[in-house]
């Protein structure tokens, strides 16, 4: 019996999958190991490997998105009845039309709407790969685009082994291991004449571009997590002098590793975090969850938008083994290598503004958690310290708090314990 192969939920939050592109065409031999296809998550580009022993007989989507159970391929012996398993033709990507099944091809027996030209696609033969770049623009998966970024690599130059001649991860590999793909050129600029906008005849301008399946699940979470959960705000500002101080004798005694001020206040959250665990909770609807364990998420920016690895059980860490957990998942979450494990099981999350010069801001809950920290930057002003008016460090603090879990009063007082230990650091290192 054929193999039906469906879109596999490759992460906790991904509801559907986009095909960016097969490694395998239909008719070759298939072994359990062997890559099949690039998927984008709503989390980053992953590889999908193959389960099976056979012949890829069926491909259905060639690429585009697919929900999650959706039929994405075939694999069996050659010959193989592998139709009637699936019970006709697969359904197609969003957005792109085909021929009906046999019984109008609505599972409740309700006629859909009728598509426009709907008729089945002639058989479309294998072609030879061919240049990717066409009219200035470079077909090309994600994966391909991210590794050529990092190496350096002309991706224009390339010839692509995808379908319709996109360029995918094995094709850059490839020029890498030749020594063959040059550098890709710095883009040199246009004549000033060519660059000068037309006064004679001004319209309105503007881009638009696809949103990603990462850019998707961010709208949809932090759309649930805002309309849901009753937010409130409690801010506090935090004397640093100490902390900036202990940083530099840190950084002597930990090197190479050079700490971050947000490094000290990760490991300060989860000192704070094992004395209030109504903060280190989360809302179930008809019960609430009080962590034993205390998992950090770091939110991270990048491309498409923000990732969140999760520092698992930080206040057993020390703040060399914080800082290099951080930079590793960081990089890991620009290249899209972050795996669903390393950003699931966050207890409590915080997002850190402040290298971007910005004081203060509110942060939106990160489900499941109870609560987020937003941190703003150091700022140096005049503050009264015994009765003088000195220059001090000084952050703020908004922690944002679910009302459903987290009372103003129990909010305020892991604020104070976390105010005690940033205003003196020390205590982190007993």
């Amino acid at each position: 019996m054929a193999e039906i192969i469906k879109m596999p939920r490759m992460s906790d939050t991904m509801t559907e999958g986009n095909i960016v592109a097969w490694h395998k065409k239909e008719g070759d031999k298939v072994s359990p190991g062997d890559l099949l296809a690039e998927i984008e998550t709503d989390k980053a580009t992953m590889d999908f490997e193959s389960l099976w022993e056979g012949t890829l007989l069926h491909i259905a989507i060639k690429d585009g998105i697919v929900p999650v159970e959706g039929l994405i391929a075939v694999i069996g012996k050659p010959g193989e009845d592998w139709q009637s398993q699936v019970g006709g033709a697969p359904a197609s990507p969003k957005g792109e039309a085909t021929a009906a099944p046999t019984g109008n091809g609505s599972p409740n027996g309700q006629a859909k709407e009728p598509v426009a030209a709907a008729t089945a696609p002639a058989p479309v033969s294998v072609a030879e790969p061919v240049p990717a770049a066409s009219e200035g623009r470079v077909k090309a998966s994600p994966l391909a685009k991210s590794i050529a970024k990092e190496t350096g690599v002309d991706i224009s130059a390339l010839q692509g082994s995808g379908d319709g001649g996109r360029i995918i991860r094995k094709d850059v590999e490839a020029a890498l291991n030749s020594g063959a793909a040059a550098p890709a050129a710095a883009p040199v600029a246009a004549p000033a004449a060519t660059l000068a906008p037309s006064f004679t005849a001004i319209g309105e301008a503007y881009e638009e571009k696809m949103v990603s399946q990462m850019r998707k699940t961010i709208a949809r979470r932090l759309s649930e997590s805002k309309n849901g959960a009753p937010h409130f705000y409690l801010t506090m500002e935090i004397n640093m002098d100490k902390a900036v101080e202990m940083r530099p004798k840190l950084n002597e005694l930990a090197a190479p590793v050079k700490l971050s001020f947000n490094d000290i206040v990760i490991k300060a959250v989860s000192s704070a975090l094992r004395k209030h665990p109504a903060v280190n909770s989360s809302w179930l609807g008809d019960k609430i969850r009080y962590n034993n364990h205390i998992n950090i998420g770091v939110a991270v920016a990048v491309e498409d938008g923000l990732l969140v690895p999760v520092i698992k059980h930080a206040d057993m860490k020390s703040l060399s083994a914080i800082n290099q957990e951080v930079k590793a998942s960081a990089e890991k979450a620009r290249n899209k290598k972050l795996q669903p494990d390393e950003m699931t099981g966050n207890t409590f999350t915080i997002s850190n503004l402040g290298m971007f010069g910005i004081e203060e801001f509110t942060g939106i809950i990160n489900p499941p958690d109870a609560c987020i920290l937003a941190v703003g930057a150091i700022i140096q002003k005049p503050i009264v310290k015994d009765g003088q008016i000195v220059v001090g460090n000084m952050m703020k603090l908004t922690l944002s708090c679910d009302h459903r879990v987290v009372d103003g009063a129990t909010g305020a007082e892991f604020l104070q314990t976390l105010k005690g230990i940033l205003e003196e650091p020390m205590r982190l290192l007993v």
